[in-house]
């Protein structure tokens, strides 16, 4: 069963900025780390960033630290990932995903949605 629901997505020329969202469902929510994957044509799908259940511990890819931020409101069980001067590098499509605690590993998720594709034009 898919909890979460990727949007914001779209085209974007390079150094431009997006804020993807990511709604999930259910009462359990705020118990929940999640992690932010994305995954370009013919590579396999790598982590980007993630954030812990308390918004209290975050962590990114070296590929895009300091450029991207991840951040939860619980209230509304959502995860956005703030997108700045992004690079052609980083078109592909964007998953978000929960798991049971703050990790990078892609064997800690589970039932993936449909994702939201980003791409960046040079």
């Amino acid at each position: 069963q898919v909890h979460q629901v990727e949007s914001g997505g779209g085209l974007v020329q390079a150094g431009g900025s997006l804020r993807l969202s990511c709604a999930t469902s259910g009462r359990t929510f705020g118990t929940y780390a999640v992690g932010w994957f994305r995954q370009a044509p013919g590579l396999e799908r790598e982590f980007v960033a993630g954030i812990s259940w308390s918004g209290g511990s975050t962590n990114y890819a070296d590929s895009v630290k300091g450029r991207v931020t991840i951040f939860r409101d619980n209230t509304k069980n959502t995860v956005y990932l703030q997108m700045n001067s992004l690079k052609p590098e980083d078109t592909a499509v964007y998953y978000c995903n929960r798991a049971s605690t703050l990790t990078g590993l892609i064997y800690a998720y589970t039932n993936w949605g449909q994702g939201t594709q980003v791409t960046v034009s040079s």
